[in-house]
């Protein structure tokens, strides 16, 4: 069994999203989504968030993408087991919509690498079946 070479850089995200109803207007075609994002280092070292990208897609399969500088005008910096919760929105046309992206991480040493984050849905409540 061979050590993870990698072992350093791993960064666990989980994510929840939800539909906010009282700001969306479904007759304009403006569906608002939160999302709550968990950033964990699992890795060994500690790593710093500098930027992030998102690719938004709605049910149109018009694409959006979004990079700036941290995440909710914070930039963590995660020690070994340490987490850091933030919450966001963004606002579809559609009552579906999918989100991707991925943050770019720097580690103390100043190694860069990307943490990925997976596809999720932002879905209007009983739009999905």
């Amino acid at each position: 069994m061979s050590a993870d070479p990698d072992k350093h850089r791993h960064i666990d995200i989980s994510v929840k999203s939800s539909y906010i109803q009282a700001q969306s207007e479904p007759d304009s075609n403006r569906y608002v989504f939160a999302y709550t994002i968990t950033i964990t280092n699992t890795g060994e070292k500690p790593a710093r968030l500098l930027t992030r990208h998102w690719v938004i897609t709605d049910a149109n399969n018009q694409k959006r993408e979004v990079r700036g500088d941290g995440v909710v005008g914070q930039q963590p910096h995660l020690m070994p087991g340490m987490s850091f919760e933030y919450t966001s929105g963004t606002v579809l046309e559609t009552p579906v919509g999918v989100m991707q992206g991925s943050y770019e991480m720097v580690l103390d040493d100043g190694t860069h690498f990307d943490a990925d984050v997976p596809a999720f849905t932002l879905s209007v409540p009983r739009t999905l079946h």
